[in-house]
């Protein structure tokens, strides 16, 4: 069985796991192997003919794009181009249009807010849609992203952002999915395939170990190559194997002493050689520092004015002329970007309209399956009907719910809510907080009619707490902006932890609702006697807080990344000028190596204040009959019950825990099921032979001898365990 067919067979477990969901007109549908190879070949014969028929000219104006809007005293586009992130000259005598490229994974971004009166559907984070644990979901949402950028004539969309999370203080966690390399990967090829479903072509990204802001131009990342191969590029790998993107782009960052977009490892042998990846290598903005890059495997120098000159242009064309370029490689790199486009139809298909209401419904039904249930004592929610008067304070919940900023940022249907953060450089007026339109204390007063709702901004402590004493129940909305270009804080910020305690002190039936873009911690955490992380859910965020809340919508999600206590529990407390917006170099050396998250978590034995994996439901589940069988297709079968009283969504957990006498922590398999009250059903989840594996110098290894498996109800609460014996097995590159 090869890595693509076992991608495949995930795809169909996920399918048979999941009910039927109501189908808009941009579901995905599901297509064979067969059929994807019949795409692939056609895709590679089409881009072979018209490269050959190419002039020089019009092979290197392919090699490069520019970023078509005008910046004000910063960037000046060329006249009659649409406002697009970036933009490569098409080939109209051989059929090739011109290629239109958009930010972002979280729905068509407007770049710096220029083309007016264009709102899109604004997904929740990636953090949120990790949580769903439901490739499934990602589809669809991907599906939704690549309809709405083809309306808009987009060929190429910048998405696909699958970077591990090693510090919880990354600015752009919130973009990405998690921690866990097996989830990150599989959560992003669903997301991969629901956009290319759409003829738009999908990259993916920031190809590797852009896990930190600060100094994000400058910065070393070291750690040496098994723990890279086990972890990061373990999500890449997966993510790659399931979504076949059409583009993969490099990051800013260096890896081992050389910039990722000139990075001759990464990009020729891991990339390109190890794993056979057919698409183009295209450079993040402002990341192509030197005509070098093109040997080194960058195929396509990205928007070229953020750069100190356009590399891949006369530059390159003079080292070809010099004969220190080849053709054969300007041909390959010319090549890969054709029948990328090709592979997904992105060079025919033209704008369609969109059904704006429906995707509204799929990105509501995320936010619903991934809000996470951290703390609920006493049951204190849902809300009943006990609950005559409540308190709704902080959080800007009369106007709306938080996302995050940067490259990502969606301007959504509605009258969203700006709050300027700039300073007087020409910058400054495009840093702002986007608040989503759509507010939890509106939505609240919707879902429960009998209740009197009372709202306070919460920014007088004492005013707060005075109301919330008054009330049954009191309900703290706490937000955490989070933003590319900017690592951030695991404290919420202004005050936002004093607001909380005094309301707790206040009423003994004090719930938080978190909005952040990352893990905080929560020094009040044992006042309180429940809490809720909804991320940043997106433009419908308001209902799906409201509907989980008051138990219309009964929560499933699990959190994709630990909540560390505080910073010492983290692998670098302290990290150079971390939070600064300067540039200077600075050296990271990942040592934990592979064990990022809950794996470093499980080899100290230290423990989170929430664990990966951790969520909690208004009903009950429980495991059993666990087995794990072993072979070339290796799949670990449970049963679940739903004992409780409510029908809801688990997510099932199997973690390799240990080989031969070592500790070993791994997720191994994940799939969500859907239960009736009372409903038992046996699950069967595919294991990748990899997670059971050490990277060695001849490629992957498993070692004979036992291993332990358990499911968990996340990662560092263990249930069941059995041990499978396997055979020594070598998986190659």
């Amino acid at each position: 069985m090869t890595y693509r067919d076992f991608a495949l067979l995930l795809v169909a477990a996920t399918a048979i796991l999941q009910r039927p969901a109501a189908a808009s007109a941009q579901t995905p549908q599901a297509r064979s192997a067969e059929a994807h190879a019949d795409d692939a070949r056609r895709a590679d014969r089409r881009a072979a003919e018209t490269e050959r028929k190419m002039t020089d000219a019009e092979r290197f104006q392919l090699l490069h794009s520019i970023m078509p809007v005008t910046i004000p005293g910063i960037v000046t586009a060329p006249e009659g181009l649409k406002i697009a992130a970036g933009w490569i000259k098409g080939v109209p005598r051989l059929g090739l249009p011109d290629i239109y490229e958009s930010d972002a994974s979280l729905g068509i971004a407007n770049p710096f807010f220029a083309r007016k009166n264009d709102s899109a559907t604004a997904l929740p984070s990636g953090l949120l849609l990790a949580s769903t644990f439901d490739p499934t979901l990602a589809e669809r949402s991907g599906a939704v992203v690549g309809a709405e950028a083809r309306s808009r004539g987009f060929s190429v969309l910048l998405g696909g952002g699958v970077n591990l999370t090693r510090d919880p203080r990354n600015g752009r966690n919130f973009e990405y999915l998690g921690e866990d390399p097996l989830l990150a990967g599989r959560m992003v090829g669903g997301s991969i395939r629901g956009i290319q479903s759409q003829n738009v072509v999908s990259t993916i990204k920031h190809f590797a170990l852009n896990a930190l802001e600060t100094s994000r131009m400058q910065l070393d990342a070291r750690i040496d190559e098994a723990a890279l191969r086990e972890s990061d590029l373990l999500a890449f790998e997966l993510g790659i194997e399931e979504g076949q993107p059409g583009a993969v782009m490099c990051a800013y960052n260096k890896v081992n002493g050389d910039y990722a977009c000139g990075n001759d490892f990464l990009l020729n042998q891991v990339l390109k050689k190890d794993w056979n990846y057919r698409g183009w290598v295209m450079a993040d903005w402002g990341a192509t520092r030197d005509v070098s890059y093109f040997n080194a495997g960058l195929d396509q120098q990205s928007g070229a004015q953020a750069d100190k000159q356009v590399w891949f242009d006369k530059p390159l064309y003079a080292e070809y002329q010099a004969g220190r370029v080849s053709k054969a490689r300007v041909s390959d790199a010319v090549r890969r970007i054709l029948r990328s486009l090709y592979a997904v139809g992105a060079d025919t298909a033209a704008p369609t309209p969109v059904d704006m209401a429906a995707h509204g419904r799929e990105v509501q039904a995320v936010a619903e399956s991934g809000i996470v249930l951290l703390k609920n004592e006493g049951d204190l929610l849902p809300l009943s009907s006990s609950a005559r008067t409540i308190a709704i304070i902080g959080g800007h919940a009369d106007v709306g719910v938080m996302s995050g900023g940067g490259s990502s940022q969606v301007v959504p249907p509605g009258e969203a809510t700006f709050v300027h953060l700039g300073g007087r450089d020409p910058w400054g007026k495009w840093v702002r907080k986007v608040i989503m339109p759509s507010s939890p204390l509106k939505e609240l007063r919707k879902a429960l009619p009998d209740a009197k709702i009372e709202f306070d901004p919460g920014y007088v402590p004492a005013a707060a707490a005075g109301m919330a004493k008054r009330a049954d129940v009191a309900i703290v909305f706490a937000t955490q902006w989070q933003s590319e270009g900017l690592d951030g804080s695991l404290t919420l910020p202004e005050g936002q932890d004093a607001l909380i305690a005094a309301v707790a002190a206040a009423n003994p039936n004090t719930i938080v609702v978190l909005e952040t873009g990352n893990p905080v911690k929560m020094p009040w955490i044992s006042s309180v006697k429940a809490v809720v992380e909804a991320w940043y859910p997106g433009q419908e965020g308001g209902t799906a807080i409201a509907n989980v809340l008051s138990g219309k919508i009964n929560p499933s999600g699990r959190l994709p990344i630990s909540f560390p206590i505080d910073e010492s529990q983290l692998a670098h407390p302290v990290i150079e000028d971390i939070g600064g917006t300067g540039e200077r170099p600075v050296t990271v050396t990942y040592d934990e190596g592979a064990d990022v998250g809950y794996r470093r978590f499980a080899a100290t034995k230290a423990r989170p204040l929430f664990a990966f994996g951790h969520g909690l439901s208004y009903t009950r589940f429980s495991y059993s009959g666990l087995r794990v069988a072993a072979g070339k297709a290796p799949a670990a079968t449970v049963t679940v019950s739903n004992d409780g009283p409510r029908d809801g969504a688990t997510v099932v957990q199997v973690y390799l825990t240990s080989v031969g006498d070592q500790p070993r922590r791994r997720l191994a398999a994940f799939g969500k099921v859907q239960l009736s009250a009372g409903e038992r059903r046996q699950v069967t989840l595919p294991i990748d032979r990899r997670l059971l594996a050490q990277w060695s110098q001849k490629g992957w290894r498993i070692s004979a001898g036992d291993y332990g498996f358990a499911t968990g109800q996340s990662a560092l609460d263990l249930g069941e365990s059995v041990t499978t014996r396997f055979s020594h097995a070598e998986l190659g590159r």
